[in-house]
């Protein structure tokens, strides 16, 4: 090969001859070589040179980036729940009672009358059906509405025939017009004809529903 061209000269693995020259203008990449087959090269180089040999004793290095143990797993924090305030879970509900009957809530509106039905559109829970007798028929097929809305009771006539006629405590009968609503408080008595009362019971608490 040529002195003056430059290359880069890749040769098999061999031991190298310590008196064997390199010429300068090559650079040799030799394979890389195990640490045990470079051992005796250190020991002719030392004896050649009249030096203990002992300092260049090769120790094969250890890894630079160890493995590590693994982590032991932690479980993530589980988050409290909160205690349940059960109080939160009831609503304050109205009754009713008609002609001294068992109480009814007023979770839901209630229609009454003596062959009632419920509207054809309805906004909310529907409506509660109550029949009433009426000999005399002076009880309209659906005569009144009940209903519930926030801490008040709201009584609406639903243009009956005979009219509804209520008595709140402390003051005189008022008889309501067709389709009149009015707000009346516990203890109040609704009178929708043929005898039949209708008396509004003071709150409860009852289990919501959603």
């Amino acid at each position: 090969m040529d002195a003056e061209d430059d290359n880069t000269v890749i040769r098999p693995r061999a031991i190298p001859d310590a008196d064997a020259a390199i010429p300068d203008d090559d650079t040799i990449i030799r394979e890389r070589v195990p640490f045990a087959d470079l051992a005796p090269i250190f020991e002719e180089v030392a004896r050649r040179a009249g030096v203990n040999s002992a300092p260049f004793a090769l120790v094969e290095p250890r890894p630079s980036s160890p493995i590590a143990a693994p982590l032991p797993a932690v479980e993530p924090a589980r988050a409290q729940t909160p205690p349940v305030d059960d109080s939160s879970r009831t609503a304050p509900v109205y009754r009713f009672r008609v002609n001294n009957h068992e109480p009814i809530a007023l979770d839901a509106p209630a229609i009454l009358g003596r062959k009632p039905s419920a509207p054809r559109v309805t906004r909310g829970p529907l409506a509660r059906l109550v029949r009433v007798p009426s000999p005399l028929r002076e009880v309209s097929s659906t005569h009144l509405e009940l209903r519930q809305q926030g801490a008040s009771v709201i009584v609406t006539d639903l243009r009956s025939t005979n009219g509804t006629i209520i008595t709140v405590p402390g003051f005189s009968a008022q008889k309501l017009l067709q389709g009149e609503s009015v707000v009346v408080s516990a203890g109040t008595v609704v009178d929708i004809g043929d005898g039949n009362l209708v008396e509004i019971l003071p709150v409860e608490r009852v289990w919501a529903t959603g």
